[in-house]
Parts: C-alpha cells; structure tokens; sequence
C-alpha cells in the first residue's frame, strides 16, 4: 500500500513539473518573438513570421540595427528617469505601510477594526476617478506653499504611495498577524519599546510580506504609463513614454520598439528573480489564519 502511494506521489509530480513546464513555455512565447523580430532584419520581418526565423536561424540575416537606433535615442535618459520614480515610489509606501500594520496588529486603539475596513476598501476606488481631484488638490498645494509638484519625481511617488498604501497595509498586516503574540509580549516584558519592537523584532519577521508586495509595486510603477506622463510629464518621460515615441505618429518604429521592450523587461525580471522566495510565502502566510 504505502510502496503504490509513493508511485502515485511520484507520478503526481512528475505531471505537475510537466504542466508548469508546458505553461512556462506558452508563457514564455511572446518575449521570445519579441526578441527574435527585434533581432531580424525590418525587409523580412515584414513579410515573414518571428517562428520562420527559430526554425531556420542559419538561413536568417540577424541584425542589431534596432537596439542601435534605441541606443541612440533618449532610452538611456528614460531608463535614469523610470529608476527615479520607480525606487522611491516602491519604498515610500512600504515604510508607511509597514509601520501601519504594525499599529493595526499589535496596538490597541479606539476604532481600529473600523479604520482598518475603511482603509482596505479603499482598494476598490479606480486610480483614474481620482487624477482630477489629486491633480487639482496638487495645483492648489502649490499655489498656497508655492512648492512646485507637478512636473516633478515628487508627485508620482506621492500618488503612487497613495494608492498603494491599502493594497500594501491589507498583505503585511495579514502576515504581522500569524507572528506569535508570545514573541511580542516577551519583548516587552524584557523593557522593549514598541518603536524597538517594530525596528528589530517584527519587521525581520516580515520580510516575505514586504518583499512580495514590493514586486508588485516595483513592476505597477516600472510599467506605469499614466501617471508618469500626467504628473511627471515630457521633461523626464520614462521608459513607457519613450516607447511610445519610438513607435512614431504612424508606427513605423515597430521593430525599435519591439528592442526597446526587451530591454525594458530586463530589470522587471531580474527584481523578480531575486526576491521570488518570498512571493508565494508572503501572500499565502496569513489567508489561513
């Protein structure tokens, strides 16, 4: 009995590592076509598929012309740019975040739990029926401090912390509660502060919470196309706003896109690479508590 159910245990997992392969695979085609029509001459990826190219590349003229033409364009300005709103604005609101869990977790206060449901319904407001009303109250800002925002690294990392806070309080708090109650009453006994609490005791514990959500924050803002080109504007366009001028008026940039969003999924991947071990731990570690 216990030999036939380790056959069927191996069995059920070589089906599965099977499966994620078959699906990384499918998931996988579009950057692959994205690379090789960015690696093709233009005269032929006009007239034949990127797959003729991957079936026959010694008979296929390779060719680096478009990631030429993007390095010649103002890519390099935009990358500086895109890493100058997408730092701040990942690590911004993971501070705050991390520090309001922390009080909706462990700190009793008047009102906590209604707050708490008040911040997290929050999550359901689009991010575009706000932009006039955040935009106007920036204008207004300005006039009354005469600080300028708008147009300004600023005011995208405002707005993006913004709109993350409750996505990023919902997953850490969710993670904050499965550490042991026992741990934080032992500091304290032992004369902790709750500031000491936080800095050497619970925010070590949370890292796989604080690293899955900024994933998630790290690729929304890299990707961002609508916040970036509203409040920063064409004097730091970011990587999306390049691409979109390199397409041109009637797409005849085509190809150097196609080069331009390969090497703009790069760093994206890379930040996923590296902090992958946290992902599924930090979202699933409080959904069973």
């Amino acid at each position: 009995m216990r030999s036939s159910f380790k056959r069927f245990s191996a069995q059920l997992n070589l089906g599965s590592t099977l499966t994620l392969l078959v699906l990384v695979v499918i998931w996988s085609i579009p950057t692959v076509g994205l690379l090789i029509t960015s690696l093709r001459r233009r005269s032929d990826a006009e007239v034949s598929p990127w797959w003729d190219a991957l079936l026959n590349p010694l008979e296929t003229a390779w060719t680096t012309e478009a990631f030429r033409n993007v390095a010649e364009s103002g890519m390099l300005d935009a990358l500086v740019n895109t890493f100058g709103v997408t730092i701040p604005a990942t690590i911004l609101p993971l501070m705050i975040a991390a520090n309001a869990a922390y009080a909706f977790t462990f700190l009793n206060f008047k009102g906590k739990e209604v707050v708490f449901s008040l911040m997290v319904g929050l999550m359901v407001v689009p991010l575009q029926a706000a932009l006039i009303p955040v935009l106007r109250g920036m204008v207004w800002f300005q006039n009354a401090v005469d600080i300028q925002l708008t147009g300004t690294y600023a005011s995208a990392w405002i707005v993006h912390s913004a709109f993350a806070m409750p996505l990023a309080i919902y997953i850490i708090r969710n993670y904050m509660l499965t550490i042991p109650i026992s741990l934080i009453e032992a500091a304290r006994i032992d004369g902790a502060s709750y500031y000491k609490i936080f800095w050497t005791l619970v925010l070590p514990l949370s890292m796989p919470a604080i690293a899955s959500f900024a994933i998630f924050q790290f690729l929304w803002v890299w990707n961002d196309y609508l916040i970036a080109f509203i409040f920063v504007g064409q004097s730091n366009p970011v990587l999306t706003y390049e691409l979109l001028k390199l397409l041109g008026q009637f797409g005849q940039g085509w190809q150097d896109v196609a080069a331009g969003a390969f090497l703009s999924l790069i760093v994206p991947l890379l930040v996923f690479i590296g902090l992958q071990r946290y992902f599924v731990r930090g979202l699933t570690a409080g959904s069973v508590k």
